[in-house]
């Protein structure tokens, strides 16, 4: 198939980016990466009526080191440069442990951080790693400037965030990685490189039996990203792991898929649980 008539425009500049989107709002779409806008205006899923192409914008390629140690990634930072780089494995390792799941090499070398913040697929990977790092998604636009929104914010329902029709994504904030920082990343899908039917990122500071941070974040199972907050405080507070499994199963609300029933979800999301927990060096009888 092919899009429906839309008028290209390639940013000249980052103002210039700005005013586009001040200007034509709803009916603007970015593209950065491409490898969802472009089959979504194949299949005539979106219509814009500008297409607004920030390829051009090198300042949105930058992978920086923040005041407090931790990484600033730009909005067209690519999949595959998130997998390689030598400071993002040392300052975000579960960014780095998360890359390679993604779709497949064509797609990774071509598909940005940006991007897929902006869409926020509830099957993709960087919307949980962000949200399980509390990461800060920076935003900006000509009326208002930049601003910050807290990643645990930003997804607020299916392929819907916080970002206003006349704001740019122009990347994301994460902390640095404590000394005690352990990490996890998983994901089951029908094949290697298709969307994940159930993932989980986990981000966590402590040792087994004296966690101090715990925060189990599934996708593919809801809207959003899904924080399995009561499950962590029952990890945490060294409940029995049934016990902390009673809760994931209370918190997830799984919709089924052409694959797997909601039932099913929740039962894969149960053992990629047992799997995070065992990596992390806990025994599955108890904490």
């Amino acid at each position: 198939m092919k899009p429906a008539p839309f008028a290209y425009v390639r940013a000249e500049s980052f103002e210039h980016a700005l005013d586009v989107l001040a200007e034509h709002g709803d009916d603007a779409l970015v593209l950065a990466g491409g490898q969802s806008l472009v089959p979504m205006l194949n299949l005539r899923l979106v219509q814009p009526a500008v297409v607004l192409d920030i390829n051009a914008l090198h300042a949105l390629s930058t992978i920086d080191t923040h005041a407090e140690g931790g990484l600033r990634l730009g909005a067209l930072v690519r999949h595959r440069e998130i997998a390689i780089h030598p400071v993002i494995a040392t300052r975000a390792p579960l960014l780095r442990a998360a890359a390679p799941w993604i779709a497949h090499p064509a797609v990774r070398h071509r598909g940005t951080l940006g991007g897929s913040l902006a869409l926020g697929d509830p099957a993709a990977e960087w919307p949980a790693c962000a949200v399980a790092l509390d990461a800060t998604i920076r935003l900006a636009s000509r009326a208002r400037g930049e601003r910050c929104v807290a990643a645990s914010a930003f997804f607020q329902g299916l392929y819907q965030s916080d970002r206003r029709a006349d704001e740019l994504l122009v990347g994301c904030e994460f902390p640095r990685a404590s000394d005690d920082s352990v990490f996890f990343f998983r994901e089951l899908a029908r094949r290697h490189g298709d969307y994940a039917s159930v993932g989980l990122a986990v981000s966590a500071r402590g040792r087994p039996g004296a966690w101090q941070d715990l925060r189990l974040v599934f996708f593919g199972v809801g809207d959003t990203p899904v924080s399995a907050t009561a499950c962590s405080a029952a990890l945490i507070a060294g409940d029995a792991f049934a016990d902390a499994q009673t809760r994931l199963e209370a918190e997830l609300e799984p919709r089924a898929d052409l694959w797997f029933s909601a039932p099913a979800k929740r039962h894969l999301a149960v053992q990629l649980l047992r799997d995070a927990w065992r990596d992390l060096g806990n025994p599955i009888g108890g904490t």
